[in-house]
C-alpha cells in the first residue's frame, strides 16, 4: 500500500517531540583530506549491463554544474560525487596503510561543517552530504562560486561529529554516519512510542546491489539497482535526487548490509546512477530500525539540501505514491 502521510506531519508535528540523544556525549574531532583527483582504472570502457560499452565521467574530483538536490538518475555519468570529492592519502606511521583515509571516512558524518584549509577559498565552509564506499571519498557540498575556485588538492578540515550518536528511548535502533546537526533539521519525531521518520522513496531490498558482502556498514554506501523497469517505475526510483532521504525496507545494516524481515534502513542517495551491473545510485545508512518502531511519512522535501538549508530548491519530485507495506 501507499506510504500513509502521518496527520501530525501536516499540522506541524502537533504532540510530537524530537527524539533524545546523547550528544552531550559525544566526542568532536578535526579530520582532513584533499581535493581528490578523478581516477580512470585501466580501460576508461564501462560495460554496462545491458552489453553496451560507455565512455562516461565517474567518481572524483570538483563536479561544476551538479549538485546534491539535482537529479541522480538520467545523466551522462556513471557514480558521479556531486560535489567536491575528498580522501587522505598520507603517509601513516602507525596501522595498516591507508589508515588515515579509512578514519576520515569513519569519522565524517552526514551534515558535518567542513572548512577549506589551503588555496585561493581558504576559510569557506561546506557540508558532508556522503561518504562513497569503494573508491573511498567523502562528499561535501560548497556553493558553487567556492567550487569553481578550488583546486584540486587543496586542503579541507572537516568538524567530525557524530559517530556514537544514541536514541535513549530506542535502544534498538542505531544511528551511523549521521550527525546530529541534520538528526535536529530533518524533522524525526517520537509519537506513541514510534520514530516518525520523513522520507522521499522506499525501496524494496531486493533492489540493493553493489555494497554486500561488506563486513562493516559505516565507511561507504550500497547501490540501489534500476535494472527492473516495473520495480523502477512502482517506486519512482527513476526520479531519485542526489540528498534523497530513502528507506530500504527490508534491510539491514548494523554490521554490514543483509536482507532481513523487519528491518528498515534509512539512508541518504549520495551518487549517481550507473548502468553497470549490481550498481545504481549509492546510498549512505543512517537509521537502522526494527520495523514496528518505525512510521515512514512520504515528504518530497525529506533532501538534505533543503533540510539543511544548501540550496533554496531543488530538483522537483516525481509525481504519485511510493508503494510499502511500512
Amino acid at each position: 500500500m501507499d506510504i500513509p502521510l502521518h496527520p501530525l506531519m501536516e499540522a506541524g508535528m502537533g504532540a510530537a517531540s524530537a527524539p533524545r540523544t546523547n550528544e552531550s556525549r559525544l566526542v568532536a574531532a578535526a579530520v582532513a583530506g584533499q581535493v581528490s583527483h578523478p581516477v580512470v582504472r585501466v580501460s576508461p570502457y564501462r560495460i554496462g549491463r545491458d552489453g553496451v560499452l560507455r565512455l562516461l565521467p565517474g567518481s572524483g574530483g570538483i563536479v561544476l554544474n551538479r549538485r546534491v538536490g539535482d537529479r541522480a538518475v538520467g545523466l551522462a555519468a556513471d557514480h558521479m560525487e556531486a560535489g567536491v570529492s575528498l580522501h587522505n592519502p598520507g603517509r601513516d606511521d602507525i596501522g595498516a596503510r591507508g589508515g588515515s583515509n579509512r578514519a576520515l571516512m569513519f569519522q565524517a558524518c552526514v551534515g558535518n561543517r567542513a572548512r577549506v584549509t589551503s588555496g585561493p577559498v581558504t576559510g569557506a565552509e561546506g557540508t558532508v552530504v556522503g561518504k562513497h564506499g569503494g573508491i573511498n571519498h567523502v562528499i561535501v557540498d560548497f556553493a558553487p562560486a567556492v567550487k569553481r575556485r578550488l583546486r584540486i588538492g587543496d586542503r579541507v578540515q572537516l568538524d567530525a561529529y557524530g559517530q556514537g550518536l544514541e536514541l535513549p528511548d530506542f535502544p534498538q535502533v542505531r544511528a551511523l554516519n549521521l550527525s546530529p546537526r541534520l538528526l535536529r533539521r530533518w524533522g524525526v519525531r517520537t509519537e506513541a512510542g514510534r520514530l516518525i521518520i520523513p522520507v522521499t522513496h522506499t525501496v524494496p531490498a531486493e533492489l540493493m546491489g553493489s555494497g554486500f558482502g561488506r563486513s562493516e556498514g559505516v565507511l561507504g554506501d550500497l547501490d540501489i539497482q534500476l535494472s527492473d523497469a516495473r520495480l523502477v517505475r512502482r517506486h519512482r526510483l527513476n526520479a531519485l535526487r542526489l540528498g534523497d532521504l530513502v528507506a530500504v525496507c527490508p534491510l539491514d545494516y548494523r554490521f554490514g548490509p543483509s536482507r532481513r524481515p523487519g528491518v528498515i534502513t534509512v539512508g541518504v542517495v549520495v551518487h549517481s546512477d550507473s548502468k553497470v551491473a549490481g550498481h545504481g545510485p549509492g546510498m549512505t545508512p543512517l537509521l537502522i530500525c526494527p520495523g514496528e518502531c518505525v512510521r515512514l511519512v512520504c515528504r518530497p522535501q525529506a533532501n538534505v539540501a533543503l533540510v539543511l538549508g544548501l540550496r533554496q530548491s531543488v530538483a522537483p519530485p516525481a509525481h504519485g505514491g511510493s508503494r510499502s507495506r511500512w
